[in-house]
Formats: structure tokens, C-alpha cells, sequence
């Protein structure tokens, strides 16, 4: 070994020295904690949105709760009417992979409309079991931190 590899060589840690390297969290420092969907059919809404991809949190006959990437919980609450079919969701579903999601779910019986680009985002619409026409859009976050 040469000296100048000598020199720049670092010795490994002695034990007990071991540092913990902590990564800067680069996320956002707020984010939505609950959003919100009422639905006449509670059991085929929260598997719907499982099958979305959503994690199930908590159920029963007329409540659930689920988990999106992020932590923001969606509500799935029980009305005793169903919506009138096609009314738009209180809220739209972000996806990484507009064309992969698309196909995912049409694979899924989902029947999802075709993409359409907008300024920002690229979008496709699906119906969910409680009448609601939810649209799925394209992230622009790229590789930042969601």
C-alpha cells in the first residue's frame, strides 16, 4: 500500500464508536390526516379501495378506516342512500405510474376510462362500488420525497 492510500484510508469504527446516520427527512412537514367517502355498501367500498392498493386499518358494518402511502387515513362511513352514480369522489387517488396503474386496473374488472393529459397531470376515471366516479392521476412529484 502506498503512503498516499495510507493516508486516505479510514480505519473501520472501534466498537461502542458506531454513529447512527439519520437521513434528512425530505417530506413535506404537514400532510392531510383523514379524508372522507359515505357509501351505502361499506364492505365492497373498503375492499375496492383495497384492491386499489389502500391498506385496511379498521372495520365493522358501517365504518372502516384505511391507509394510504403517507399515513392519510380515508374514512369509509356508512349513508343509508347511495350516491347518485357518477358523482364525482370527494377526493382523486395519485398513482407513480399512469399507464401501469391503468392497466392493473382494468385487469381488475374496474373498467377504467382512457387517460387524458391536462396541464399538470394525466388522469383516467374508475366507478367505486358506491356510485362514486373516482379519478386516478398521475403524480408529479417524481423522485421527491411524498
Amino acid at each position: 500500500m502506498s503512503k498516499a492510500e495510507t493516508k486516505t484510508r479510514k480505519s473501520p469504527p472501534k466498537t461502542g464508536d458506531k454513529k447512527k446516520t439519520v437521513a434528512k427527512d425530505r417530506r413535506p412537514p404537514v400532510a392531510i390526516g383523514h379524508v372522507r367517502i359515505e357509501t351505502h355498501t361499506v364492505d365492497d367500498t373498503i375492499e375496492f379501495f383495497k384492491a386499489l392498493g389502500l391498506r385496511g386499518i379498521f372495520r365493522n358494518d358501517n365504518f372502516g378506516v384505511l391507509e394510504l402511502r403517507g399515513g392519510t387515513h380515508l374514512i369509509v362511513s356508512k349513508r343509508d342512500k347511495p350516491v347518485r352514480k357518477g358523482t364525482a369522489a370527494p377526493f382523486d387517488i395519485m398513482v407513480d405510474d399512469i399507464e401501469k396503474a391503468q392497466k392493473k386496473y382494468a385487469k381488475k374488472d374496474f373498467e377504467p376510462s382512457e387517460i387524458t393529459s391536462g396541464s399538470i397531470h394525466s388522469s383516467f376515471y374508475i366507478r367505486a362500488p358506491s356510485g362514486h366516479k373516482l379519478k386516478i392521476t398521475s403524480s408529479h412529484a417524481g423522485k421527491r420525497a411524498a
